[in-house]
């Protein structure tokens, strides 16, 4: 089989490796239909990442269950299902709390698109192994578009983390959103659709922000901190700069979740941040024990993530298309999943 490999800045390539095989009565071998780049996998591309390559990429897809082990009984062959993006057992006690990127039956950070906790492939390759399908793969919910879902093995599910209990717990909350691609979107129809008394969306790009406002949010190019404006803030550029304009901007007790990758040093006002008591984290996201209630809200008519993407293309255009810049390319290869 192919799998897609970034091999030099801008570049990746098909590569021939073998065909995965089960090896495990729990496992499940997937084929991904419709696979999307992550906001990460652009900084990688752009030679922004600590790993050297070449690896395989991807973490973001919409799969068809082919084979299963013995032991599997949530999915069986044909089943559509979202691939989350780490590794996880179901049954450890990490992933009984729910914390399902810290799995302790893997080595730590185990993940696809990515040789970090290992080498598990990406999600951009014909085939892929599941280890613990039943406690891995979610089944994508009838009448979901697999190419607008695409991306809920990462980005979509953890833009719902990033606002999603903040609205249940501060009802009409004020959100900040400081971002350069997918996530932040994701955020703005999110925070609308679950009640946000505003939504100010912050980002140099005019094509982003026009969709911003599709979804009702306000925007800005660039902003000045705004003392004590917003309750939560949201970050997702992988900037340190932007970071601290984001908690610097938050009310006292504000919130604010760093969603962005910063692979380059900096420093924050911890002083400021102190005496306005703020909540900071920057964290991977734990993606698969939300993905229900992600997938359920997509599900409920109430947002659009499909607006995000902005390009459906071939599966096998992904070599030449991949490095381009596309805000959210969705590369699929079985038209009767649509």
């Amino acid at each position: 089989m192919r799998e897609l490999t970034y091999v030099a800045r801008n570049s990746v390539e098909w590569r021939e490796v073998p065909d995965p095989v089960l090896g495990s009565g729990r496992a499940a071998i997937v084929a991904p239909v419709a696979a999307t780049s992550c906001d990460v996998d652009s900084s990688i591309l752009a030679g922004h990442g600590f790993l050297d390559p070449p690896f395989a990429l991807g973490h973001e897809c919409v799969a068809r269950v082919v084979e299963t082990g013995d032991a599997v009984t949530a999915v069986a062959p044909g089943d559509l299902v979202v691939v989350p993006w780490s590794i996880s057992c179901g049954t450890c006690g990490q992933c009984r709390t729910g914390l399902t990127a810290h799995c302790t039956s893997v080595p730590h950070m185990a993940m696809y698109g990515a040789p970090i906790g290992g080498s598990w492939g990406g999600l951009f390759s014909d085939l892929v192994r599941v280890p613990y399908a039943d406690a891995m793969l979610v089944p994508l919910p009838p009448g979901l578009d697999p190419v607008a879902m695409a991306s809920a093995s990462d980005n979509w599910s953890l833009a719902w983390r990033l606002v999603a209990p903040h609205l249940t717990n501060r009802p009409g909350a004020r959100v900040l959103v400081i971002a350069r691609g997918s996530i932040g979107l994701y955020v703005c129809d999110i925070a609308r659709a679950l009640g946000a008394g505003d939504v100010l969306y912050v980002d140099p790009d005019p094509a982003h922000r026009a969709l911003a406002e599709t979804y009702g949010a306000r925007t800005a190019e660039a902003i000045d901190p705004i003392r004590h404006g917003f309750d939560l803030a949201v970050e997702a550029t992988g900037r340190v700069g932007q970071l601290e304009l984001a908690v610097k901007s938050l009310a006292p007790e504000g919130f604010c979740e760093s969603a962005g990758n910063h692979f380059r040093p900096g420093e924050l006002p911890l002083l400021d941040m102190y005496l306005t008591g703020v909540t900071l984290r920057i964290a991977r996201d734990n993606v698969r024990a939300h993905i229900p209630e992600a997938l359920d809200l997509a599900a409920s008519g109430t947002v659009d993530p499909a607006r995000v993407v902005s390009h459906i293309l071939d599966w096998e255009d992904l070599p030449a298309a991949l490095p381009e810049r596309h805000l959210k390319p969705v590369f699929i290869r079985d038209l009767a999943t649509r």
